[in-house]
Parts: structure tokens; sequence; C-alpha cells
């Protein structure tokens, strides 16, 4: 029973981050305290990062045993923003693997600018595909077309462009630690910065599920697993933003739902919305190649003898 209740603890444990240093500048923390030695020591401990690496690792893994058939059906359907947004998955899913597996980077000395930019380019890589999924979906026709495809990428560039600058002015510019987990709640602009950011989110996808409800629903996409996605996300930064403001106050229930979803995003974003839009894309696709085989055989007489 012993081994079971510390085993119970370590997990319940590993779910709150256990760092307790800034981001660093030059090679020094805002208080003037050093992060442990090695890497090695399990800053977040074991449950945690395997909470974050196994989920993403078998993600990709996934992709590389559905990427033949995937890879054929974009071919014959030529869809440059279904191929586009296929790129844009592998490459958030990519980024977001290695990120889990270099958690440790977290506390080794000489690796703070390098986890900065990893975790900047990997939250901007998993931005880009949400803002340029909400995008192609707004448009009239979301399976062809290069002038959709440069608007939606024109519109999310900016918002992810946007984004990089302003975390890459607190972070290096400010030293404020927006990607180095820690259980202090002493950093107000950090938990403010997020609490903008969710707030900025929570907005978005509200304002979605409003217009659902006005005459103006008709400027939605047509497809429930839309509605579906915008009610997901809403409900995710809806607790991200009441977590956000909780340890902006110093509640330490705060730290700990807010890094719960954290790793819930990390882990389920990316298979949520393959599993949400991709199989119904994907079998549109089906559909397309086959009405266009029929019609190719339709012109060449296939079916002249069912009228005779």
């Amino acid at each position: 029973m012993r081994n079971l209740e510390e085993l119970t603890f370590e997990i319940a444990h590993s779910l709150s981050p256990t760092s307790s240093f800034p981001a660093k500048i030059d090679g020094h923390d805002g208080h003037g305290l050093s992060p442990p030695s090695s890497a090695s020591s399990g800053c977040h401990g074991f449950w945690r990062d395997a909470a974050l690496a196994v989920p993403s690792a078998l993600f990709v893994l996934y992709l590389a045993f559905h990427a033949k058939a995937n890879l054929r059906k974009l071919s014959h359907g030529r869809s440059y923003i279904m191929i586009s947004y296929y790129a844009l998955l592998w490459f958030a899913a990519l980024l977001n693997l290695a990120w889990s597996s270099l958690q440790a980077w977290q506390c080794s000395p000489g690796k703070e600018v390098a986890w900065n930019v990893l975790s900047m380019f990997t939250t901007a890589g998993m931005l880009c595909l949400e803002m340029s999924l909400l995008v192609f979906l707004f448009q009239d026709n979301y399976a062809t077309g290069l002038e959709t495809l440069s608007r939606a990428f024109a519109l999310s560039g900016l918002i992810v462009g946007a984004d990089i600058l302003f975390k890459a002015i607190f972070v290096f510019g400010f030293g404020v630690p927006l990607f180095i987990d820690s259980n202090e709640t002493t950093q107000r602009m950090k938990w403010g910065l997020w609490t903008i950011h969710k707030l900025l989110f929570t907005a978005v996808y509200g304002f979605i599920l409003f217009v659902h409800y006005l005459k103006w629903r008709d400027r939605l996409p047509p497809k429930p697993m839309f509605y579906n996605y915008a009610v997901v996300m809403f409900g995710i930064n809806a607790v991200a933003l009441f977590a956000c403001g909780l340890a902006g106050i110093g509640a330490g229930f705060g730290l700990w739902l807010y890094n719960f979803t954290f790793i819930c995003y990390h882990c389920l974003y990316l298979p949520f919305l393959y599993v949400t839009f991709s199989a119904d894309l994907f079998q549109e696709e089906d559909l397309l190649l086959d009405n266009a085989y029929y019609s190719e055989m339709k012109d060449a007489g296939f079916f002249d003898a069912d009228w005779d």
C-alpha cells in the first residue's frame, strides 16, 4: 500500500513543473540562482516527460503509417490547400516531437537560448496550422485554388509573425521566462502575458460559437465538425485562461491546472485536429476523384448501353 501511495504522489507531482529558475539573460537568471547542474536530474519528473513524448511519438508514427495512402489521395486530388495543410501537419508534428523529447534542455546550463528558440518555433508551427485551418475553412471553397491558398497563408503568416515577434521581444529583450516551467508565482508579467494570449484565443472561438446562433451563421462552414472543433477549443482556452488568472494571483492550483491544459494541448491537439478534419477532407478527395472517374467514363460512352 505504501508503494502505491508513493507512486500516486510521484505521478501527481510530475504534473506540476518543478524547475524554479526563470529564463536567463547572458547566462544568469533574474534571481542570481543557478539551474540544476545536470539535465539528467529529471527537473520535471519522468511521468511528465513521458506524458509529452510518448503521445507525440505515437502520432508521428501514425502519420508515417498512413503517409503513402494520404499522399496518393493528395496527388490524385491536386488540391493545393490540402497539400499545404498536410505538409503543415507534418511540420508541426515533428517540431512538437522534438520539443517534447528535449524537455531536459530547460534544466541544462547553456541550453536556455536553444530551448527558447525551439519552444518559440514549436508554438509558432502549431499556431500556423491552427490559424491556417480556420482561414481555409472560412473560404467558400477550400478544396482548390492558388489564390485562396495565398490569401490564407498571408493572413495566418501575419498572425504567426506577430506572435513570434511579440514573444521574442519579451523572452530575449525583457527576460520574461515564457517557456520556462516554474513553480514560482512571482512572475506576474509572464502570467499577465499568457492571460492576454489565452483571452484572445478564447474570444476568437467564443465569437465563432456566438455567430453560430445569429443570422450570420451562414457565413460559417456548413459542417458539424467545425462547430464541434470550436466548442472543444473554446473550452480548452477558457480553462487555460482561468488557470493563468489563478497563477497570476499566486494560486498554486492555477499552476497545476495550467500545466495540465498545457500537456493536454501538446499531446492531443494535433491528433484531435487530424481525426476531426483529415478523415472528412480525405473522404471528400475520394468523392471528387470518383466523380471525375465517372465523368470520364460517361464521356467515353461506357454507360450508353444502359439507355438501350
